[in-house]
């Protein structure tokens, strides 16, 4: 790593509370419209095609980690031997070391290769919740158990559910790189907005400037809806105040 590189870094721990602060209140189109304020009109929006298991609403730094296709062989054993072959493959083939680094506010952003597995369910997201994981973000299935994990309150964006577990599926690459979803490069360190409009991610470098202009636009439309709820009589809440 070059020096450069290390002292961006730095930068980045010592002000990543300030940044998850600076956007806590921003809506997806909020900062869509900052994004667009400092020239990035065709950038941060990740594909329509990646969908909220249940509409809420999550802002968090991104924790990037890469996986691809298990390319075999399949076991051909079953039963007790299935399953000292299972243990095998989670300790050798597929594992997630990066759930060992999550820090408060992380947005886990976990490239699947488009693939159609439960990588994530009810019982590790509970953990990674623990350690202060606030959401996920993958391009293929991921996410199973999904009765559990809407009723446990996980906030996960995908491109589809799935059923089956990791084994034979799918393989553990790499961590704390730069990856692609949804047609967006998320380097760690990124802010990751989602919502029930879907999830934009803006580069840290811009974080800042981004965010100014998101909150002139967060403000003006507060201001405006005020006025129509006051005219219609409607009761003022906080998303108008």
């Amino acid at each position: 790593m070059s020096v450069n590189e290390t002292v961006e870094n730095k930068n980045q721990l010592d002000d990543r509370a300030e940044i998850l602060e600076l956007y806590k209140d921003l809506r997806v189109t909020d900062v869509r419209d900052g994004m667009d304020w400092v020239g990035m009109h065709g950038y941060g929006t990740v594909s329509h095609e990646i969908k909220p298991l249940f509409r809420t609403k999550v802002v968090g730094i991104a924790r990037t980690a890469r996986y691809i296709p298990f390319e075999g062989p399949a076991p051909k054993v079953t039963g007790d031997e299935y399953t000292a072959w299972v243990k095998w493959y989670y300790s050798e083939v597929c594992n997630d070391p990066w759930g060992q680094d999550i820090e408060e506010g992380d947005f886990v952003c976990l490239d699947v290769a488009g693939i159609d597995v439960g990588l994530l369910g009810s019982n590790n997201t509970l953990d990674f919740k623990g350690k202060g994981a606030r959401g996920y973000l993958t391009n293929g299935g991921g996410v199973r158990d999904t009765d559990e994990v809407i009723m446990q309150k996980i906030p996960v964006w995908s491109k589809f559910v799935s059923q089956g577990m990791d084994q034979a599926r799918i393989r553990y690459q790499e961590k704390d790189i730069p990856i692609s979803i949804g047609g967006v490069a998320i380097y760690p360190g990124d802010v990751v907005v989602a919502d029930g409009d879907g999830v934009v991610v803006v580069p840290r470098k811009l974080a800042r400037e981004v965010a100014r202009y998101a909150h002139q636009e967060l403000q003006g439309d507060k201001e405006g809806r005020r006025r129509h709820y006051e005219r219609l009589g409607i009761e003022l809440d906080e998303t108008v105040l």
